[in-house]
């Protein structure tokens, strides 16, 4: 059956379209800087938020209207299985994402619950066959049922650690049977609500342990994707053990696991971590860690995580210039890991905050790129940093000076004359482009 019938496939229709169901700026054929919109955007969509998410609140109830929740259990399941894939090629978009629970239902044991996914990924499998829209990532939620109270492979109960252990098995065998590009580790309770009854250290130790764990059974079963950790400070947790890009990094390189993981940056995590969204990829970027991103975006006026459709074009601006920086995402995407407001209830509402988000980085994506070619910043931080690329700069660089050359240099030259960082200058420029790319002007 059709579950959006009221719905067309999404076409690109340009800048002058008063069609709230096209694209106005995303035109996946076209070419930036060499590549289509469609291969450096890879848009994905989030399973849960679209399909499984019924706007509830810890104020109130559902409001979502859903073609699909006629139907309960595994006929629930299909039905969504079903509506995803008309909701993609309907969208045209490149990918999906998905945890376990959000496609199957837990089942009475754990048999049951693989027997469900078993019998979803199958049918999932069957019209990805079809369908241009495959599998960007999927992932366990070790997060929602009580067992995972105190967490998954940071609990104190070592049972816990071993379903934990199960549930990602299974999760890196469906990934390899549907050709998942990523598979990625959120830790939603690995983390602490005080310091009391916690032991620090063991719950690190053991989550390092978890994770050469899952690195060993992707090499046992020959699956090759790109294994990601998604960073967030806090949310359920009172502290969460990957708690922005520079804490998870080094918790990889102490226990050497660097070699085998990347980042899925979500903007509102960054914001949640008291940092920017740029902030996260650049640091990911430039230790070679960025892989995928989680594209939303937070309101900055509260302390937890919305999830919003992201349309503020200066964040994506500056995402997209990360992004292109990085030589594009390789395996990765962007994931709409984002919810439409409980008030946008009808199914439409998924639609149109789709084509929103799908324009907002079509946007940053143009202007990042013009950014890049007209050297813009690159020139100015260049300047700025000249004085390292000669003379006694050029001598700390290649590690040719040492505290005495310095103190010596220092005392033949103590009037320091600094520049200015224009601020102020360089945002007016990101301005002027955003506006002269994008703005219709009249005279």
């Amino acid at each position: 059956m059709a579950y959006f019938e009221n719905v067309n496939n999404i076409q690109f229709e340009g800048k002058e379209s008063k069609n709230s169901l096209a694209f106005k700026y995303y035109n996946p054929k076209e070419v930036v800087g060499g590549k289509t919109m469609e291969e450096h955007l890879r848009f994905g969509v989030s399973y849960w938020h679209t399909f499984t998410g019924d706007g509830g609140d810890p104020f109130g109830k559902g409001t979502m209207i859903r073609p699909w929740d006629r139907y309960s259990d595994m006929d629930l399941a299909k039905a969504r299985v079903e509506a995803s894939f008309e909701f993609y090629e309907k969208l045209n978009v490149p990918f999906f994402c998905f945890h376990d629970t959000d496609v199957a239902p837990e089942g009475s044991n754990l048999k049951e619950t693989y027997e469900n996914l078993d019998t979803i990924t199958a049918m999932m499998k069957d019209y990805m066959k079809t369908s241009k829209t495959k599998l960007l990532w999927n992932t366990a939620n070790a997060f929602t049922h009580p067992r995972f109270v105190h967490g998954a492979a940071t609990s104190c109960n070592a049972d816990v650690f071993a379903y934990a252990a199960a549930k990602v098995k299974k999760g890196l065998e469906i990934a390899k049977d549907l050709g998942a590009d990523n598979y990625v580790f959120w830790g939603g309770r690995e983390g602490y609500e005080t310091l009391l009854n916690t032991d620090l250290q063991l719950e690190l130790d053991n989550l390092a342990r978890f994770y050469h764990m899952a690195v060993d059974y992707a090499k046992e079963i020959g699956y090759t994707g790109q294994f990601l950790i998604e960073p967030k400070p806090k949310e359920p947790t009172t502290h969460q053990y990957d708690f922005d890009v520079a804490t998870a990094y080094a918790f990889l390189q102490k226990y050497n696991l660097q070699d085998h993981f990347k980042f899925n940056i979500e903007a509102n995590h960054a914001t949640l971590a008291g940092h920017t969204f740029e902030h996260e990829l650049r640091m990911a970027r430039i230790n070679g860690m960025l892989g995928s991103v989680d594209a939303n975006q937070g309101d900055t006026l509260l302390g937890w995580d919305t999830d919003e459709f992201p349309t503020d074009l200066y964040s994506t601006t500056l995402a997209m210039y990360e992004i292109l920086k990085n030589g594009g995402l390789g395996k990765g995407g962007l994931n709409f890991d984002a919810k439409v407001r409980r008030g946008s209830f009808e199914p439409e509402d998924l639609f149109y905050a789709h084509v929103a988000g799908m324009d907002s980085f079509a946007i940053g994506l143009k202007v990042a790129h013009q950014l890049i070619q007209d050297r813009v910043l690159d020139s100015f931080v260049e300047e700025r940093y000249q004085s390292f690329t000669e003379g006694i700069g050029r001598d700390i660089v290649e590690g040719k000076a040492s505290f005495h050359t310095l103190e010596a240099y220092a005392l033949q030259n103590d009037r320091i004359k600094n520049r200015s960082g224009r601020t102020e200058l360089l945002k007016a420029k990101i301005n002027q482009y955003l506006l002269e790319s994008f703005a219709k002007v009249t005279v």
